[in-house]
């Protein structure tokens, strides 16, 4: 997305970032909860006026990738570009993602900083090098504490499983080199104390506080077992351990050791969209990291929950994944990016349904909004050629709705841009369309419209203005999370011709009143959210 000539030159950027996500197989709606979250949060940002950052990408390296290329017949790195050129990135796009930059954990902007920063370390005396044997989740690729193991049954009868995935953990012996992690337990337990908001939602801080608190054990940082990895510059018959390497892309990405005017511009990151199981990672590990490099530590690690069907988490490894594609051909792009956010509360697990979602869409996408939008343009047409007319008999209704405006536009923007509750602010803004939805209800403009004296076609045009100045304020606030169904509602109020693009349209600038001007050719386009027809299910 194009910058606004509003940004400040020179600030540090508002920079996001999704999870690098593992390319052993298609992204699934987990990821794209994830991930639209992001795009949601740095489009509301850049209608701030901010200059905004946003970052996703792809992890490449591990054992994992390794063997799911072997299992199709490939080498790990033609197993990534594939996955990547026809899975990931065009499901980006088709969900209107508007990322800034995509890493590649296999690109070399990446892997020669990973190795440098890494040599920095040793060199500072941060890594040793020593031996470890201990249960290992290849799907994690993580070596787990045995308390955290689940007793197996049924074919795993007598054997400890992952809790994650399910699945038994492998016992591996090697020598490594180790990161002296258990030396940045004090020093993260003070950070957190000094920045209560750091981990996000409360839940997830008091859960890494409650396991530094027990003492943190120093982290192997190679791998010696096999060879997809970045080697360790000064010994490679080791590689750098995939979760050292995948959490650098937050530094490689905005150049670090490469560009230092965009690292400084850049980073730290102001916000970390992560998944809960891989919370750890991200505020014991990567703070620590930063901390033992002198580096400033990221503003904020936000976990969100898991989607759930039928009461399991959506994954691949238990069957339940779901192809975001098979929802937005029936429901369309815009209701689908509406929908979970809308749905479920960011940091919380959440079940989908196709019923919940088809229940939701009808009543509050097309019958409370689209029917709104097709409604007042009908009218405006019908009653006033469709030019839309002065408001020149404002009253107490209409009073109340700017003031219902004026709440939904602040409650927004606090709650989507500052709180990452994309459910509150949504809500917010339909509590208002609703809001508007009573007004018509209650001035009856196709019973004013009777009243053909100056006097009630005042009143008729202030009622339909108030209208259509109430969307033309629904479309920037909903810009962010419905782009397309945005412009197409902005097309139809005739917004652009006297107030320009919708990309241009600050979110302040909804709660300014009166800023569609009368005059404005108002007309009935395409139904914003159509009817829907029962999938075929044979």
């Amino acid at each position: 997305m194009a910058a606004t000539g509003s940004e400040k030159q020179g600030t540090k950027a508002y920079y996001v970032s999704t999870p690098i996500y593992y390319v052993n197989d298609a992204p699934h709606l987990g990821h794209a909860y994830t991930t639209v979250a992001g795009d949601v949060l740095t489009r509301w940002h850049r209608q701030r006026g901010e200059k905004v950052w946003y970052l996703t990408g792809t992890d490449e390296h591990g054992q994992k990738i390794m063997r799911t290329a072997e299992a199709n017949g490939v080498t790990p790195q033609e197993w990534c570009d594939k996955l990547v050129e026809e899975a990931w990135k065009p499901l980006w796009e088709h969900l209107e993602i508007a990322n800034d930059d995509f890493i590649r954990t296999t690109e070399r902007r990446h892997t020669d900083r990973v190795q440098e920063f890494v040599q920095d370390l040793y060199d500072k005396g941060e890594i040793y090098k020593g031996g470890y044997e201990g249960p290992y989740c290849v799907g994690c690729e993580e070596y787990k504490l045995p308390g955290e193991l689940l007793d197996g049954e049924g074919e795993y009868a007598g054997e400890k499983l992952c809790p994650v995935h399910k699945k038994p953990v492998e016992i591996l012996k090697e020598e490594n080199y180790f990161f002296k992690l258990s030396e940045y337990g004090p020093k993260l337990l003070e950070f957190y104390e000094s920045n209560p908001g750091f981990i996000q939602p409360e839940s997830a801080r008091n859960e890494v506080v409650n396991f530094v608190k027990q003492g943190l054990q120093d982290l192997s940082i190679s791998r010696s077992t096999f060879d997809w990895g970045i080697p360790i510059p000064w010994d490679e018959k080791h590689v750098i351990y995939v979760w050292v390497d995948a959490l650098l892309n937050y530094a490689t990405a905005v150049g670090y050791n490469e560009n230092p005017a965009k690292f400084e511009d850049t980073f730290p990151a102001d916000v970390h969209l992560v998944g809960k199981d891989i919370l750890r990672f991200h505020a014991i590990i990567w703070p620590a990291m930063l901390m033992a490099q002198g580096l400033p530590v990221p503003g904020r690690i936000a976990a969100n929950g898991w989607l759930m069907v039928g009461g399991e988490k959506m994954s691949k490894s238990n069957l339940t994944g779901i192809k975001p594609q098979d929802l937005t051909s029936h429901f369309g792009v815009d209701a689908y990016r509406w929908y979970f956010l809308r749905a479920i509360a960011f940091g919380q697990d959440g079940s989908f349904s196709w019923e919940d979602f088809s229940a939701r869409y009808t009543s509050e996408l097309a019958n409370d909004y689209g029917n709104l939008a097709s409604r007042v343009a009908a009218m405006v047409g019908k009653y006033f050629g469709g030019s839309l007319p002065e408001a020149a008999a404002d009253g107490e209704a209409e009073k109340a709705v700017q003031a219902g405006l004026a709440k939904a536009v602040a409650e927004a923007d606090r709650k989507i841009g500052e709180e990452l509750d994309f459910q509150g602010g949504i809500l917010a803004v339909f509590d208002f369309v609703k809001q508007v939805n009573g007004y018509i209800t209650e001035q009856e403009p196709w019973k004013v419209a009777k009243d053909e004296s100056e006097e009630g076609r005042a009143r008729l045009a202030t009622i339909l203005y108030t209208a259509a100045e109430s969307l033309r304020a629904v479309a920037v606030l909903l810009n962010p999370v419905m782009p397309d169904t945005s412009q197409k509602l902005w097309d139809s109020l005739g917004a652009e011709a006297s107030l320009g693009a919708l990309a241009g349209q600050r979110v302040q600038d909804a709660a300014e009143w009166g800023g569609l001007p009368a005059g404005s050719t108002v007309t009935k386009g395409a139904v914003l959210f159509p009817r829907l027809e029962e999938p075929n299910k044979a």
